[in-house]
């Protein structure tokens, strides 16, 4: 799509099209459904007139944030009896250092989790008011709504998120600092060094979808979840011996997290949420094997919002 003989409109949506993903993987929280958006968006490309496209980048945003919208609520009732606690489907990250502290948090498990609280419209202006700092004006046109209801659901959306989601100094050195001594206590078995970073009163929430034995509920206190951790190295998991699983630290959704593998497969992914003291708060472990094919796959997204 990017060669010399490439057609210039797919020159053109290839510009934008991590753009696009970005769009689309807020709204939705997942991978799979983030992608069927873009090639979505890319079939209503490949049909528009496009010589009455004055902005491309606005066009193409337009397309996509509706069709994530729409997908959104399509999705609505199979996350409303999922079997235990739903987590956004992680990817890679690239920690591009032009992107800024807001892209990252911004695709961060704990703030997917907290737009998962809010209703489809609310959730798609949200994204495009405070990620993308799109005006009213232009979301109302995005999404064919009146400015006056796009202005009422970004309202209720801002206070929502921030009731939910206190706002830190973010200082990823630290974040990196706290994560590297997590992931060697973990692999060490070491429940005095992981209750050195755990936040007391820190939260564990497990996402199996059903698929894989996971706590149906968020395991809660620092005791509980150290030992937890502890016995990863252990304790066979999903067929896997602790001598064959493999554990490494990458970057998850736009910050420092674990992967974990067996000699075929990856089985869970972990990320951290930390507080103004740098140690560890929640803790986001998904194992659902549904939702570990992107970090799988091995390709690592951008997430710049420009």
């Amino acid at each position: 799509m990017t060669g010399p003989s490439a057609d210039p409109d797919q020159q053109v949506f290839h510009r934008h099209r991590n753009l696009l993903f970005s769009v689309a993987y807020r709204i939705l929280g997942t991978a799979a459904d983030a992608e069927d958006a873009v090639q979505d968006a890319w079939i209503k490309w490949s049909a528009a007139d496009r010589s009455e496209v004055a902005e491309p980048k606005a066009y193409l945003t337009r397309i996509v944030s509706n069709v994530a919208l729409a997908r959104l609520r399509s999705t609505r009732y199979q996350r409303e009896t999922y079997v235990g606690p739903w987590l956004p489907e992680p990817i890679l990250t690239t920690g591009d250092a032009a992107e800024t502290v807001m892209d990252a948090e911004s695709v961060s498990m704990a703030v997917l989790v907290v737009l998962e609280t809010l209703s489809p419209l609310e959730r798609a202006v949200f994204v495009l008011k405070e990620v993308f700092a799109f005006s009213h004006a232009e979301i109302a046109e995005t999404l064919e709504r009146s400015e006056a209801a796009v202005r009422q659901a970004a309202h209720r959306a801002r206070e929502h998120v921030r009731a939910r989601r206190p706002r830190f100094a973010a200082d990823r050195t630290r974040q990196r600092e706290v994560t590297e001594r997590f992931f060697a206590a973990t692999t060490g078995g070491d429940v005095n060094a992981l209750m050195e970073v755990l936040s007391p009163d820190v939260t564990l929430w497990t996402d199996g979808g059903g698929k894989v034995r996971q706590a149906m509920r968020p395991v809660v206190g620092a005791q509980t979840v150290a030992a937890w951790f502890a016995a990863t190295g252990t304790v066979t998991y999903q067929g896997i011996a602790p001598a064959d699983m493999k554990a490494e630290l990458v970057e998850v959704n736009g910050g420092p997290g674990m992967v974990f593998s067996g000699p075929d497969r990856v089985v869970a992914t972990v990320t951290f949420d930390f507080g103004a003291d740098g140690r560890i708060t929640a803790i986001h472990n998904v194992a659902n094997p549904d939702k570990l094919r992107a970090v799988a796959a091995g390709t690592a997204h951008g997430i710049g919002t420009r």
